[in-house]
């Protein structure tokens, strides 16, 4: 056996990740292993029931309540939203099976912060008139935020409770989960992890997403709950069909379930899901064949630069199956012909032709977004990448990540598996 205390403090040093978590279900036995510091400004160790945003591993909570309330009838998943919704602004050609999968059209990355009372999830879901419509509904995929904020308020309504409250009688309590929480006032409890800013590794300004955001990405657990809620999806076949493709390529390496990710990784089928917040990344993998979950937890925007190398070892150990290679660039030369501005809700794009010839990328937060994000302005390298056709890239801000593909339509951009329209 491994010394996974010793691989993740290797790791985890070389990533300059300052505290993570690396959480195993396998053999029929949990194993929780804690590295470093919760918060470099207070020096206050990591340990294994330290809590962690999930950030967008949250979506998979949400989405199984939904998968609840399908098996309890009180909705089917072509159901029109404002069926179920009456008065909602929402396309009356979305469904609750295209808020699952990212295909509704919907401009999902609103950050609007509507406040922090019980009622913040349906003042959310009334200001959508105003996001636009990137696409007709079921024809495309984008990652969308605010779906997923959607499907939290059909939950509430249907159960008559709020988000929160429907989580904690749902799953938490049915699991016996004691640390997994959605609000500041319910983390203070516990060991909390604060997110740190890349590459000075400085703690950050704001601790969590608005409270509007909640079913999109606001739940915080230990790895030990994570892997218990994952375990869930390993035992009751209720949940078998959210790990079914449904047809849509997602990235160059997985397909799209009801939620989940699907990936192939040597020939052996996983699931999972990422999640990115405040400085934080969460990570969780799941091969049910093999009986086998792990999830690494976070407090660093280098997450992924541990995350990749650890999980690589962890499976191969466990499955004989690795992370598949992260695309690498290509030596071909490139035109500009996708030289110019995007945008959508919350971000600008900007593609230039740098002073040494290559091109690059420029994020930029603009919006709500600017509220809580600690780099408003971030800059990437841009390489061209198999297939050499002039529209396969891949992107990273610095040598140490791992490249991400991004690809170019012509009209818009594929990048961070976001729809995004050029507008010059």
């Amino acid at each position: 056996m491994p010394d996974w205390s010793v691989r993740l403090s290797e790791l985890a040093t070389t990533a300059a990740v300052p505290g993570a978590v690396l959480g195993i279900w396998a053999d029929g036995e949990l194993t929780v292993v804690p590295y470093g510091v919760l918060n470099t400004a207070t020096g206050v160790e990591t340990t294994a029931d330290s809590v962690f945003h999930l950030g967008s591993v949250t979506k998979p909570w949400t989405a199984t309540m939904i998968v609840q309330l399908v098996a309890e009838g009180r909705l089917q998943l072509d159901d029109a939203v404002v069926k179920l919704l009456p008065g909602a602004p929402i396309d009356p050609r979305v469904t609750v099976r295209q808020l699952l999968t990212h295909t509704s059209g919907i401009d999902g990355d609103v950050f609007t912060d509507t406040g922090r009372g019980d009622d913040c999830v349906e003042r959310y879901v009334e200001l959508l008139g105003a996001a636009e419509l990137l696409f007709e509904p079921g024809t495309a995929y984008s990652y969308c935020n605010a779906g997923y904020v959607v499907l939290g308020r059909i939950i509430e309504v249907l159960d008559g409770r709020g988000w929160d409250a429907s989580l904690r009688a749902r799953l938490i309590e049915p699991l016996g989960l004691t640390k997994t929480c959605t609000l500041p006032e319910e983390a203070i409890l516990h060991r909390a992890a604060v997110g740190h800013v890349i590459p000075e590794g400085t703690p950050v300004r704001s601790w969590q997403l608005p409270r509007s955001i909640g079913p999109a990405g606001t739940i915080a657990a230990t790895a030990g709950d994570l892997l218990e809620f994952a375990r869930l999806h390993l035992t009751d076949d209720r949940y078998r069909a959210m790990r079914e493709p449904q047809g849509l390529t997602v990235t160059t390496s997985a397909d799209l379930g009801l939620c989940w990710r699907l990936y192939e990784w040597g020939g052996r089928s996983l699931f999972g899901h990422d999640g990115s917040t405040i400085g934080q990344k969460a990570f969780l993998r799941i091969d049910p064949e093999a009986d086998v979950a792990v999830c690494v937890l976070t407090n660093s925007g280098n997450g992924s630069a541990l995350f990749e190398p650890l999980i690589s070892e962890v499976f191969t150990h466990y499955t004989g199956v690795a992370h598949p290679a992260a695309p690498e660039p290509i030596d071909v030369p490139t035109d500009d012909r996708h030289v110019g501005s995007y945008a959508r809700a919350s971000v600008q794009i900007d593609v230039v032709r740098r002073a040494d010839g290559e091109l690059g990328i420029t994020y930029r937060a603009t919006g709500d977004r600017l509220a809580f994000t600690e780099q408003a302005v971030i800059e990437y390298d841009l390489r061209p990448t198999a297939p050499a056709d002039g529209n396969h890239f891949v992107t990273r801000d610095s040598p140490q990540h791992p490249w991400v593909p991004i690809t170019f339509f012509g009209t818009h951009v594929l990048s961070a598996d976001r729809f995004t329209p050029k507008l010059s």
